[in-house]
């Protein structure tokens, strides 16, 4: 006699499953959005909110990010004789990659733990519940005006970090390597290009939807009790670092695709 395993017990069904739910959440979330009534108020109070937990760390990480990246790009260049195109490297390797990642890992660290507790305690008091008895929709009334406040926040902070990097980059590369103003600003003007900076921009508004569709989903499904509610936390933050990686390298891997370079 052979028993059958459970469709719950078998390996990768589990994952499937919150896979499905999260990306369901997600398409619920850009129905929302287009809903009447909007949640202004509750909108702003979020943006409010996000902004004022992730501004001040999100500047102080984006200093040592863009002298980083100039010192080791400006070596680099060095060393091959291609000391012209330092600024050009260091500048859209900053607006690029670094400003959007360090965006929306701050964001996703601070605004969307915070996203992901108050929603949890939410539903561990069964406040979520009685929404949904009453006839009111959680995702439009508490989840929307968060995601959308969290986009915006990372859209501003993403522009933010990139002067903050482009600077920091300009000062370490030009006062502690020697470099020439003119030639990294000459390299920089000569092989960036506008969408460039559009897909810097892109990037920031599609993680900031990530870390709050993640930070929300973990906050309607916690584990039970206040415990339940800071291991969601905590799961929520890993995710979407996983997520934003894998997500970063896809965008990237497509524009470079469609987008070709200045000196291709």
């Amino acid at each position: 006699m052979t028993s059958s395993a459970s469709p719950a017990k078998i390996p990768g069904i589990g994952m499937l499953r919150e896979t499905g739910k999260l990306f369901a959440l997600g398409l619920d979330i850009i129905r929302g959005i287009f809903q009447r009534p909007f949640q202004l108020r509750e909108f702003i109070q979020q943006s409010w909110f996000i902004a004022s937990v992730t501004i001040l760390p999100t500047a102080l990480v984006a200093i040592p990010f863009g002298a980083v990246i100039s010192l080791q790009f400006g070596s680099l260049a060095r060393q091959l004789g291609a000391q012209s195109y330092t600024g050009a490297g260091s500048v859209l390797a900053t607006v690029q990659q670094a400003s959007p990642l360090v965006t929306a890992l701050l964001v996703a660290g601070a605004g969307g733990s915070a996203i992901c507790a108050d929603i949890g305690a939410r539903t561990i008091r069964e406040e979520i519940d009685a929404m949904e008895v009453l006839g009111v929709s959680a995702v439009q009334r508490l989840i929307v005006p968060r995601v959308l406040a969290s986009m915006l926040v990372a859209l501003l902070l993403n522009g933010m970090v990139s002067v903050i990097g482009v600077l920091g980059g300009y000062f370490f590369n030009v006062v502690l390597q020697g470099g020439t103003p003119g030639a990294y600003l000459a390299s920089f003007s000569a092989l960036a290009q506008l969408p460039d900076l559009w897909v810097g921009e892109i990037k920031a508004l599609i993680f900031g939807f990530i870390a709050a569709v993640v930070a929300a989903y973990r906050g309607l499904h916690p584990s039970g009790g206040p415990k339940g509610v800071g291991d969601a936390v905590n799961q929520s933050v890993v995710i979407t670092f996983l997520l934003l990686f894998v997500v970063n390298f896809v965008i990237t891997l497509v524009y470079l695709q469609i987008v070709p370079g200045k000196l291709s």
